[in-house]
């Protein structure tokens, strides 16, 4: 019998690793759940494809979901080491080697890109742009930072989840100098009612882990049938707050009720089964790529009917 050679790892090998574990701990396939509200608030608003769009979008690309979401895995370590959904699409479980490197990247990406755009944006003369930008930065750490925990603090959790995807678009909008009328308002509350809902939905199918491990959230206190109940009663509200907001945008009111008909197989889910509603979260990711290309067709038309202004 041949003995097997163990294969040597090499300086270059190690570091595809160390970056491989580095991106995956920013969720990629959620990249575009925040370059994009920013990009498009701002063109909306009135921005044009200059340089602040770009850094702006780059920013929300990747930086800001490393210091959300590597952050994240390198404070929640020891309970993702527990959690059988890590490992996908859902996150990786990030090596403790690889710790210090992801704090470092993290702040190391974040910094110039923070620093261009507050130059950027006082160029401009949008320098309130700032406060939204400091209270995303602030919201992304204080999610899971030990001590403060938003995580972990029942309904706060929920907000704060929301203000993640939102507080983007918030940026772009003053970015541009945009006036904040009423449809503009209505689509980020509908916004923030659909994050918050789908935050406490995809709570739900933690409840038992959570509460055995002592973990506080919306759906721990709440119970799943309740919680769920409670997102398609968020996701109704997006939708009403949509159809306010005069045409066409009022069209953009049927993708948060197909994440209400999404969740709503779930609504009399009990604690002792709140795992299977992991089958209703797998298909909200997917939901979200399809919710985010039809928004983009009613972008379109609302430029086309605005007259490309």
């Amino acid at each position: 019998m041949t003995a097997v050679t163990p294969r040597a790892t090499t300086p270059g090998s190690e570091a595809l690793a160390g970056l491989r574990q580095v991106l995956g701990s920013s969720r990629p396939l959620s990249w575009i759940n925040t370059a994009y509200p920013f990009a498009a608030g701002y063109l909306l608003a009135g921005g044009a494809v200059d340089a602040l769009l770009v850094v702006g979008t780059l920013y929300f690309l990747v930086p800001y979901n490393l210091l959300m979401y590597g952050l994240n895995d390198v404070w929640d370590h020891e309970s993702d080491l527990a959690n059988p959904r890590k490992g996908g699409v859902e996150g990786v479980v990030l090596d403790t080697r690889w710790h210090r490197t992801t704090v470092v990247a993290a702040v190391a990406s974040n910094a110039p890109f923070l620093v261009a755009l507050a130059v950027l944006a006082v160029v401009a003369g949008h320098p309130w742009a700032l406060v939204p930008l400091a209270v995303c930065v602030f919201t992304v750490v204080a999610y899971s930072a030990p001590r403060l925990r938003f995580k972990e603090r029942p309904g706060v959790d929920s907000v704060t989840s929301a203000s993640h995807f939102v507080g983007p678009a918030v940026v772009g909008v003053a970015a541009a100098g945009g006036a904040w009328t009423w449809p503009v308002v209505a689509t980020l509350l509908a916004f923030t009612a659909w994050g918050c809902a789908s935050h406490a939905f995809g709570a739900v199918q933690d409840v038992r882990a959570d509460r055995g491990a002592g973990i506080g959230s919306v759906a721990t206190v709440l119970g799943a049938r309740r919680t769920v109940r409670l997102a398609m009663a968020g996701y109704g509200l997006a939708a009403v707050l949509l159809l306010t907001a005069g045409w066409p945008t009022a069209l953009a009111a049927a993708v948060p009720v197909a994440y209400l008909v999404s969740v709503a197989p779930f609504r009399d889910v009990t604690d002792e089964e709140c795992e299977s509603a992991n089958r209703g979260w797998r298909r909200f990711l997917w939901l979200n790529l399809v919710a985010g290309f039809a928004v983009t067709q009613g972008l379109i038309l609302a430029h086309v009917v605005g007259g490309g202004s």
